[in-house]
């Protein structure tokens, strides 16, 4: 479900949200802030904010670039590995959390998990398997050295212009780790085309903490999945069981 509309005019870009119960247009306008102040053409300039609106809008500035999918060229994974740092540069101690955060994730997950049924084959393993898994596990503690975190790795919000990547779409952002923001991008079903292996070892992240945070996202893309989930329409025949797969893979 589409959480906001955009309206272009000229070089400006109106976004009027549809839903913001979670208050993340005021989030996403003090991201923008933070970020624009301490570096520049990196995401969208903000111009204005009717933050008490109904609907509320941000206006900003449109940036340059195109949406990157499918598998990414080596070029397009040298500019996103720049911009990335570049966010993570940001101090974020102003910061709440990211939405879904390690401590957050976990327990949405146990909950979501504790109301699913039985399912027969490798969904029905991957179900069992992931449900035990949640139960015995410790939550991630806060990283020492908290970074900026997109939070929301759909490839679509990375806008390519040949040369650089821009970013968009900060509704979730907020405080978060290297590694955790990997698992997520990692796992992400849009990015499922490129090979992240050797793009994440170009940071140098914790092992255990990115893998760890691979299964949780994966725990929670296999239950929005599952039938009557919101991303069962949005993915091919087929996708439930490549995840449930995935999964076990990751969990074992």
């Amino acid at each position: 479900m589409a959480t906001h509309e955009l309206v272009p005019s000229g070089n400006r870009l109106l976004k009027r949200y549809t839903s913001w119960e979670r208050d993340e247009h005021r989030r996403e306008w003090a991201v923008l802030v933070l970020v624009h102040a301490h570096t520049a053409d990196l995401v969208p300039e903000p111009l204005g904010a009717c933050l008490d609106a109904v609907p509320p809008t941000l206006t900003m500035a449109v940036v340059p670039g195109e949406p990157m999918s499918g598998a990414l060229t080596d070029a397009q994974l040298t500019g996103l590995e720049k911009s990335l740092c570049k966010l993570w540069s940001v101090p974020v101690r102003t910061l709440p959390p990211r939405r879904f955060a390690p401590a957050e994730a976990l327990a949405v997950a146990r909950t979501r998990f504790a109301t699913v049924g039985r399912f027969d084959g490798v969904v029905g393993a991957a179900v069992e398997t992931v449900r035990a898994y949640l139960a015995r596990l410790t939550p991630l503690a806060d990283h020492a050295d908290p970074i900026l975190g997109h939070s929301d790795p759909n490839l679509s919000n990375y806008l390519w212009d040949g040369s650089r990547v821009r970013i968009v779409d900060f509704e979730d952002a907020g405080r978060s780790d290297p590694a955790y923001e990997m698992a997520t991008l990692m796992e992400h079903l849009g990015a499922r085309g490129t090979d992240w292996t050797e793009f994440a070892a170009r940071f140098g992240v914790d092992q255990e903490r990115l893998l760890e945070g691979r299964r949780l996202a994966a725990a929670l893309w296999l239950h929005m999945l599952l039938p009557g989930g919101p991303s069962v329409h949005r993915n091919p025949p087929g996708t439930l069981e490549l995840q449930a797969e995935r999964l076990l893979d990751l969990l074992t």
